[in-house]
């Protein structure tokens, strides 16, 4: 498993499919949405002031992030992504 370092985070893409009368349609890798679920998160930094700066998702959660900010990685045939805390835009509830 891969283990984040800093202030990054593994993200795992969640499939994303459409239905139209009972026929599952994939969407096209350039309409898909930029939702993912957390499944590993780094320990933070120490800023230049000393102050200890934590990643603020936490594993299990599904997140919003920026499409074009993650790095792409492939680890026992899963696709994952890494990704800086601060390109995190939003925890889906």
């Amino acid at each position: 498993m891969i283990k984040p370092l800093r202030d990054y985070v593994v993200l795992e893409k969640v499939p994303e499919e459409k239905k139209i009368g009972g026929i599952i349609i994939a969407t096209s890798h350039e309409n898909e949405s930029a939702v993912a679920n957390v499944i590993a998160v780094g320990p933070g930094y120490t800023n230049e002031e000393g102050h200890k700066i934590e990643v603020q998702a936490k594993v299990g959660d599904r997140v919003i992030y920026k499409k074009y900010s993650t790095t792409d990685y492939e680890e026992n045939g899963k696709k994952l992504m890494l990704i800086q805390d601060k390109d995190i835009l939003a925890i889906v509830e």
